[in-house]
């Protein structure tokens, strides 16, 4: 005789006849408020059990972090060719890192690429770049010098060019100051040109005018700081250049150590 408790077909012949009657749900054989049930507050769920089992995402490097883990020029180049934070980028053909020898005495920082700059991936190609080289050769410059003494290192306060050519944001600036920093840094030249309104402002953390600011040696950590014209300006309004021809003399009489 079968097992009336264990065989298959006699448990769902008892299931079939109980849902015939109606019995649709299983409950227990105590009475169950669910009145009551809805009043009582959750049990109280452990913080250290839900920290444990929420995902831990990664923290995101601050651009400081990622600038002092830079220890040489080829690590600062692809830590910022890898940082997605800023918008300009998506807008940009190329990384706009720099031009010249690196173990230049003197260190020229503009402020942004233009459309030139970012075909070429390169800073101050165009014509005020131009401008720039015949600038700096009259006082014994080029930027193609393998000695360091008359070498120029090339950058840029952004790597990356601005949508129609509109002058950096506040906040563009802010962002990729510190890869700035430690480029100078890096390079560690003697003294600096900052070409414009913008490089001159970052780098002296300063609201002054470049007309006010031209023409009086100034310092960045230290470093001897020149600031002059922009290139672009001097193409602009030509009888700016008497100014910055005396800017690039008084730089001169400084690497002469006059």
């Amino acid at each position: 005789m079968p097992d009336l408790s264990t065989d298959a077909a006699v448990l769902r012949a008892a299931l079939a006849w109980q849902v015939e009657l109606g019995a649709d749900e299983a409950i227990g054989e105590t009475p169950v408020s669910r009145f009551e049930a809805a009043a009582r507050p959750p049990p109280p769920v452990r913080q250290a059990a839900v920290a444990a089992a929420a995902p831990q995402a990664p923290a995101e490097l601050t651009t400081e972090a990622l600038a002092a883990g830079c220890g040489e020029l080829a690590a600062l180049r692809a830590a910022m060719a890898a940082f997605e934070g800023c918008a300009l980028k998506k807008g940009a053909r190329n990384l706009v890192f720099s031009d010249g020898n690196p173990a230049a005495r003197v260190m020229v920082v503009g402020e942004a690429p233009g459309r030139d700059e970012d075909r070429a991936g390169l800073p101050f190609v165009g014509r005020s770049g131009q401008l720039l080289d015949r600038m700096l050769a009259a006082i014994g410059l080029s930027r193609r010098a393998e000695a360091p003494e008359a070498a120029v290192y090339v950058t840029n306060v952004l790597p990356w060019r601005p949508p129609q050519n509109r002058d950096p944001a506040a906040d563009e600036v802010a962002m990729m100051l510190p890869f700035l920093h430690r480029h100078i840094a890096l390079v560690a030249p003697d003294l600096l040109v900052a070409v414009g309104n913008s490089a001159a402002r970052t780098l002296l953390g300063t609201t002054t005018g470049i007309t006010r600011l031209r023409g009086h040696w100034a310092e960045w950590r230290g470093v001897p700081v020149m600031p002059m014209f922009h290139p672009a300006a001097l193409l602009r309004n030509p009888e700016l250049k008497r100014a910055a021809w005396a800017d690039l003399l008084a730089v001169r009489k400084r690497l002469d150590g006059a």
